[in-house]
């Protein structure tokens, strides 16, 4: 017995001799039977009653001829990310567990048949866009077993591009039934013939002399003879700690202790963060503001010298950011990623200047980070694996891989973090961790629920309820956005405090032992679902302070944030719930995240938060989640409820100090032009304080989909948190923009676009050599009078093509050439190394 629950924990299969006929069934039927998801329509009418929108899949289901009479009746549990409201099937009911987490068994007296085809329409509120939301890991459940994964639903690595593909997702080639999802949608498909005009107008890439990336504020050529770092550089460094230095320097690959003198001394009336680099008669000299400026200096440094070679002709550059906060989110929660992917981002974050990681721990799928006093989190709470009562791990969700060992499992363990704290401080990095609350809070949760049972079963009932997360009584029911009904810490007892007091204090022990100081927590607060109505001592509470059953998520953000200024801590969290707060019951430093889209809210938010004195950060998807797809293609990754596609153009054309004028360049998420207000306008002396990219992980389960959705669209975010962009008009109290707009110049837009895909070309080099996979997209391409021609969104990557599609060997494309029929397309890294998507051009396609 002992052996099967370990095996159904780990999600592994026993070995021939211990297996149970019905395990042996039930591991035949899951290694066999067909199993195939497709989109169908995602124009369907009508909708069942009270749904404005709805879409039809199918699932289809083939049985093994040789199917075992044992397991003819098993339950089939699978992910779906959308909610279903009905299902279409004479076979098999429905049922939702939790989440994503869904479960069709079969009708009564019904039994599965050897040798048949099953089809169970499932329709799903909303639409359907992509082929990445299929989630895999669908599984079998029967009596006297341990579940089984069907094989059928794996996922695998694409051997070329390295990118985790979805074999049992059909694909999605019908534009008309499945791009153009209402009568006022415009959104078209980027196919080839779309993509090639789209480049076309953006103009060819500007060869860079300087290649500093981000862009900076001067630089200046001079005359006189070459600088050669080749043999060697000497550092004399004054005013700043060679150990605040050494992870810069050690970018710079050249013998240190010789060579080119490299004097970095402190000037104390630059701006903060700024440098003056100058280079010239076989010396470099670095003034820096601070520590920061130096390692700023160092850097590019680092990427001029790379592209000169080592032998560097005079310059002299004068720079400082326009953000002091440059920042960017990794969410480890959903999905787990490797500490070494933490140490990668980390290095890249410090070589384009980006200074803050806000590292997202905890959230309904997994609880991410060691906390030695409270064990449950981490043993239960960072794995999903085949466990219905939920003691050992959670239950799948997004599709999980239910082994215990699988990469999307795990957590950083104190000595991980520690790691991840020394590699962020060498770089001037801070990290600002978060556990999303009190909602996203399951996993915390039922994690705190094993704990309270153990201390309970050896009668320390104290123990058991002293970090109890919910209250019994409390009989509320209520769906989160993401579907849960059991998510939401209770925020009117002490269990709670005492339990974030805790995960606090060993957090902030941690930093302090890193010497890297704990300065800003983020609660996360957003999305509380209406938990609490009915808990008694919610009811009690807020009799008591005359409280109303909206008020309590700003009193647990105000409570929280209260206890955070005691210990020195800033507090952040998400515009949604930080709004609701009362500002004169917040601490005078507050950080808000800014996360409702341009058309939905950002600006009122914003500015409203912003003239409350607190310091915003933008993080708004029209700009900076990048867990959106690149562009409206059914085979691009990504969630797309905020945006159909953010390019590295939309990102780079931001403009974050004047946000209404962002309606002059995006189209609402239904591709319309329409006009961005200003309701709340910016109080006289207040601003921005910076910009912050989010990379959220539910579709995301290897560190190479986390490479491909940050890279390059995280080095258009580093531009324009450093840089002032030339087309941003000043910003006007008040004033409201079309798409379009004359007063944003598309012209100076595209003008500087041409001079940083110059420089993005000599990057994507330096990332190759970084070991980091970002996004090769597929080239624009057009049949024009049998004459294929084609264009890549970059330089530095080459075109390869081949007749027909799947067929042939790839040639490299060098111009326009005579084809007839179908031709097949793909990018090419600029090492040669790695295979972007390939996609197929067609004549008369458009």
């Amino acid at each position: 017995m002992r052996r099967l629950l370990l095996a159904l924990a780990l999600g592994t299969a026993l070995p021939a001799s211990a297996q149970t006929p019905a395990q042996a069934a039930l591991d035949r039927l899951a290694g066999t039977m067909g199993y195939r998801f497709a989109i169908l329509d995602n124009r369907l009418t009508p909708c069942p009653a009270g749904v404005a929108a709805c879409f039809r899949s199918e699932i289809t289901l083939t049985i093994p001829a040789d199917l075992p009479p044992a397991v003819a009746a098993p339950e089939l549990r699978f992910g779906f990310v959308s909610r279903i409201v009905g299902i279409d099937s004479e076979d098999f009911d429905w049922r939702l567990v939790n989440g994503d987490l869904n479960v069709l068994t079969l009708k009564p007296g019904r039994r599965l048949e050897p040798g048949k085809t099953y089809r169970i329409g499932i329709i799903g509120l909303g639409r359907y866009l992509s082929r990445a939301h299929g989630m895999p890991n669908a599984h079998l459940v029967v009596a006297g077993a341990a579940p089984r994964v069907i094989a059928a639903t794996r996922t695998r690595i694409d051997p070329d591009t390295g990118l985790e593909t979805l074999p049992f997702v059909a694909p999605m080639t019908d534009e008309a039934k499945l791009a153009p999802v209402s009568a006022e949608d415009r959104t078209r498909w980027l196919t080839p013939p779309r993509a090639y005009a789209r480049y076309a107008e953006r103009g060819a890439a500007t060869a860079p002399d300087v290649v500093v990336l981000p862009k900076p504020v001067s630089a200046v050529r001079g005359t006189g003879a070459i600088t050669d770092l080749t043999g060697g550089i000497r550092v004399i460094a004054s005013g700043i700690a060679p150990g605040d230095l050494r992870a810069a320097l050690a970018a710079l690959p050249y013998a240190k202790g010789r060579g080119v003198p490299l004097a970095i001394t402190r000037k104390a009336s630059l701006k903060p963060e700024g440098y003056r680099l100058t280079i010239g008669d076989g010396r470099i000299a670095i003034d820096a503001a601070d520590a920061a400026g130096a390692r700023h200096a160092l850097r590019s440094l680092a990427q001029q010298a790379a592209q000169e070679r080592g032998r560097l002709r005079p310059l002299t550059i004068e720079d400082a950011p326009r953000y002091a906060f440059r920042g960017l989110h990794i969410d480890l929660a959903r999905n787990f990623h490797s500490r070494a992917e933490v140490e990668k981002l980390i290095e890249q974050m410090a070589a384009y200047k980006l200074n803050k990681l806000h590292l997202h721990l905890g959230d309904d799928e997994g609880w991410r980070m060691q906390i030695r006093a409270l064990p449950e989190l981490t043993d239960v709470g960072a794995y999903r694996c085949f466990d219905a009562t939920e003691t050992t791990c959670l239950q799948p969700q997004l599709g999980a891989d239910p082994d215990r060992r699988a990469a999307t499992n795990g957590y950083l363990s104190q000595a991980d973090y520690l790691t991840i704290l020394a590699a962020a401080k060498a770089r001037g990095i801070e990290v600002i961790p978060s556990f999303d609350m009190p909602g996203h809070s399951r996993a915390a949760i039922r994690a705190m629920e094993v704990r309270h049972r153990r201390l309970q079963a050896a009668g320390d009932r104290a123990g058991a309820e002293r970090y109890r997360l919910v209250e019994p009584g409390d009989t509320t029911a209520y769906r989160s956005i993401q579907n849960y009904d059991d998510n939401t810490l209770n925020v009117c007892i002490e269990g709670t405090y005492r339990f974030l007091d805790t995960v606090l204090d060993k957090m902030a022990a941690l930093h302090a032992k890193a010497g890297m100081p704990l300065k800003t927590y983020h609660i996360g607060a957003d999305e509380t679902a209406g938990a609490w109505s009915r808990s008694p001592a919610c009811r009690t509470m807020m009799a008591a302070r005359k409280l109303e059953p909206k008020q309590l998520s700003a009193y647990f953000i105000e409570r929280v944030s209260a206890g955070l200024a005691k210990r020195g801590i800033s507090a952040a969290g998400w515009s949604d719930g930080m709004g609701h707060t009362d500002p004169a019951a917040m601490p005078a430093r507050v950080q808000s995240n800014i996360w409702s889209g341009v058309h939905t809210g950002a600006i009122a938010e914003a500015h409203g938060q912003a003239n409350r004195g607190w310091d915003i950060v933008l993080s708004v998807p029209d700009l900076a989640y990048f867990d959106m797809p690149y562009a409206p293609d059914p085979d691009e990754g990504g969630y797309d409820w905020a945006s159909r596609g953010v390019d590295p153009l939309q990102v780079f054309g931001f403009m974050p100090g004047n946000l209404p004028a962002n309606g002059a360049l995006i189209p609402d998420n239904l591709a319309r032009p329409t006009p961005v207000a200003d309701p709340i306008p910016l109080a006289q002396g207040r601003a921005i304080a910076g910009l912050q990219a989010q990379l959220w992980s539910e579709t995301l389960r290897t560190d190479a989909q986390v490479d491909y959705m940050l890279f390059p669209r995280l080095l258009s975010l580093a531009e324009r948190a450093w840089s002032a962009a030339p087309w941003e008009p000043a910003y006007v109290p008040g004033a409201t923009y079309a798409l379009g707009d004359a007063r944003v110049d598309r012209g100076v837009l595209l003008s500087e676009w041409r001079g940083f895909a110059g420089r993005v070309g000599v990057a994507l080099g330096q990332l190759d050599r970084a070991g980091v996979a970002y996004r090769l997209a597929p080239p624009g391409a057009r049949i024009t009078a049998g004459r294929l021609e084609a264009l890549s969104e970059f330089p530095g990557t080459t075109i390869e093509y081949r007749a027909g599609a799947g067929a042939g060997a790839w040639q490299r494309y060098t111009g326009p050439v005579a084809v007839s029929g179908p031709v097949e397309l793909r990018t090419r890294s600029s090492d040669g190394r790695r295979p972007g998507r390939s996609v197929t051009v067609r004549p008369g396609d458009e």
